[in-house]
């Protein structure tokens, strides 16, 4: 069985590289299920996939210095924008492919965090429209 230990993700909004922020990336893909039983179902349930959707979850480390990631992202709050996301920061392949869309920055949490803690950023951003898959 083949493995994987995520030692370079990639991770582009807005056509910038955040790599060098990024502690997680994560993008949830999912479809509503709609109950279509009815009484020749035979007592099971049946269902259908309806509206898709998708959120993209990132864990940040913060910098607050000119032309960093807070300085980069607090403009976009209530913006729609790209993004593209990649197990690996290598280009696109068979082994290694980009998911691409557009999110919503529906909220950023600039200063988070406990006495002692690492200066971190967690959002999640619904996307917006269609999310591809490509492997070139």
């Amino acid at each position: 069985m083949p493995k994987m230990v995520l030692l370079a993700q990639y991770l582009n909004i807005n056509s910038t590289d955040l790599s060098a922020f990024t502690k997680k990336a994560e993008l949830t893909v999912e479809v509503e299920d709609k109950d279509v039983t009815n009484y020749a179902s035979n007592g099971w349930k049946e269902l259908l996939g309806g509206i898709k959707s998708a959120e993209l979850a990132c864990d940040f480390l913060q910098d607050f210095a000119t032309s960093q990631l807070d300085a980069t992202m607090w403009p976009l709050l209530g913006t729609v924008v790209t993004f593209e996301v990649r197990p690996d920061n290598a280009a696109a392949s068979a082994t290694n492919p980009s998911y691409t869309g557009s999110v919503l920055i529906k909220g950023w949490n600039p200063v988070q965090g406990s006495v002692g803690d690492e200066a971190t950023v967690g959002v999640s951003f619904p996307t917006s429209g269609a999310v591809s898959r490509a492997t070139s």
